[in-house]
């Protein structure tokens, strides 16, 4: 029988986390399973109980959306523990990639009897900084300042979230100068934006890397190059089912390591699982590194989704 820490995060998918936790926690505990929840504040607050519940043989549970379960997923690795996730965030891409159910009894029935095998994970380092572990993706350019603008949405209905968004984010959009290094070519793009990507979605159910695989051993690299702002807005809706890289301006490229860095005026905004993370690198500067952590995690999923 497995014992769970569950960790919420109470803002997550505007408040919705904490309800999202007492059916599930009371089916566990009914089943004989014993349960620990844990409120916090954030995600960053949170090393410390991840160490404890790792030692004492936990699956730790993250409870929220993409950029709770992003953080945690650097911390139960390194803690050489095991990550089950309760989606309540506002896009919940990586559980869905990983094919994870919602409704409470199934979520119960997954925690206690599903398998936990590994996945793959990113790691995002600037020049001189520690290296930033991410779950899903790490995107630099016009989704970069689309998911910023999300980030601090609070009155607009979720389901309009992402696409109202992605549309103002294109209306204004400038493109730039990228240089992109996969595992020690380089390529020189005028683009949009550049995706580095573990799993295939991101953006709340957008297909931005349809060919992607949490457990592939492989980054796919995804850059729409730059067109015009009518363009993009129109090939946005291929991006639901992963269609736009059939377009002319989609290059997709495939490796372990890359090298990333680029100018526009007025900066290249970065972001990643959710979260900003400020702006690229200049070409005068050094490169940005994204680099495969191969089989880094223990994750609890369902059988249909083990590669």
């Amino acid at each position: 029988m497995r014992s769970f820490t569950f960790l919420v995060n109470p803002a997550s998918g505007g408040g919705a986390a904490p309800a999202a936790v007492v059916p599930v926690a009371r089916l566990l505990r009914d089943a004989g399973a014993t349960v620990d929840v844990t409120y916090s504040p954030g995600p960053l607050a949170m090393g410390e109980l991840v160490t404890e519940a790792v030692g004492r043989g936990d699956v730790v549970v993250s409870v929220g959306g993409d950029g709770m379960l992003s953080h945690l997923a650097g911390q139960v690795a390194a803690a050489g523990g095991t990550l089950a996730v309760l989606p309540a965030g506002r896009g919940n891409d990586f559980a869905r990639m990983l094919g994870l159910p919602t409704a409470s009894p199934d979520v119960a029935d997954l925690l206690l009897h599903g398998p936990a095998s590994p996945v793959d994970l990113l790691g995002w380092t600037l020049p001189g900084t520690t290296t930033r572990v991410v779950a899903g993706s790490v995107y630099a350019g016009v989704d970069a300042r689309a998911a910023a603008l999300v980030h601090r949405m609070r009155w607009t209905p979720k389901q309009l979230q992402y696409p109202w968004a992605a549309v103002r984010s294109l209306a204004t959009y400038q493109p730039g100068r990228f240089s992109v290094t996969v595992d020690g070519a380089t390529h020189a793009f005028s683009a949009a934006t550049v995706v580095v990507a573990n799993s295939a979605y991101y953006g709340k159910g957008m297909k931005i890397a349809p060919a992607a695989a949490v457990d592939d051993g492989l980054l796919d690299v995804v850059v729409i190059e730059a067109a015009s702002r009518l363009e993009l807005v129109r090939s946005l809706p291929k991006v639901y089912d992963g269609g736009h890289v059939a377009l002319d301006e989609v290059t997709v490229l495939t490796g372990r390591r890359v090298e990333l860095h680029g100018t526009a005026r007025g900066g290249i905004p970065v972001g990643a699982d959710g979260e900003p993370l400020g702006d690229l690198p200049t070409l005068a500067d050094p490169a940005a590194v994204v680099e495969l952590l191969p089989a880094a995690l223990t994750v609890v999923r369902p059988v249909s989704s083990v590669g």
